[in-house]
């Protein structure tokens, strides 16, 4: 007895990782940067993934240079692109005592907004122990079949 044959597409991730500076313009490369490779693996500049995309890396970038920056140290991206389906990004910094949580801030509050905007954004996130130190916050986004 033999079982049948199924045959399934193949599928390749496609993954881009840098190391940024944890100043303002290391946050402001990693989005730009985004673009660009995004463009390269075929999500156009303006779609509304690569601007949903951009405006997350944005917002995690700027939570690793300002609340988990260790003098001295980078912040990580790591964006993993399965054609198709999903658009995993990874920002990583090395200070893992400081973990985000999502609050909900008062009207009259300057900041706490960034992470409801990755909510609202993101298909789902999540903050990982980054090994050997640190933390990684993961935002991925479901792509719909063109």
């Amino acid at each position: 007895m033999t079982s049948p044959v199924t045959r399934e597409a193949p599928v390749t991730v496609r993954v881009f990782t840098q190391r940024f500076s944890s100043t303002p313009r290391g946050a402001r490369l990693a989005r730009r940067l985004t673009l660009h490779q995004l463009d390269r693996w075929r999500i156009p500049y303006g779609s509304e993934a690569s601007d949903t995309a951009a405006l997350l890396v944005a917002e995690l970038a700027a939570n690793a240079v300002t609340h988990g920056r260790v003098p001295g140290r980078d912040f990580e991206l790591t964006l993993s692109y399965t054609p198709g389906l999903r658009l995993r990004i990874d920002v990583s910094d090395t200070r893992g005592e400081r973990r985000p949580a999502a609050t909900t801030p008062g009207p009259l509050d300057e900041g706490g907004r960034g992470l409801l905007l990755v909510g609202a954004l993101a298909s789902r996130w999540a903050v990982l122990d980054r090994v050997p130190v640190g933390k990684t916050v993961r935002a991925e986004l479901d792509l719909a079949v063109p």
